[in-house]
């Protein structure tokens, strides 16, 4: 399974978005949002829901617990 990092950066790129809009929108500084993508860090609970609901994916498909990207509602 695919780790967060790698989902991240998939959305990201998927979405064509920079990673220095990504960190604005997040409210993050460039290398904040580089250490997510990078493997280095991991955003805060609070901070997963926000990317999550951002690329309306589930928080289990960001994390690699599930391939499904469907939010359960």
């Amino acid at each position: 399974m695919s780790t967060f990092s790698e989902r991240l950066k998939l959305l990201r790129q998927e979405n064509r978005y920079k990673q220095r809009e990504l960190a604005e929108i997040f409210g993050l500084k460039l290398r904040g949002y580089q250490s997510y993508e990078y493997g280095k860090a991991y955003p805060t609970v609070p901070g997963l829901i926000q990317i999550a609901k951002f690329f309306d994916v589930s928080t289990d498909y960001l994390l690699g617990l599930s391939d499904k990207r469907e939010v359960n509602r």
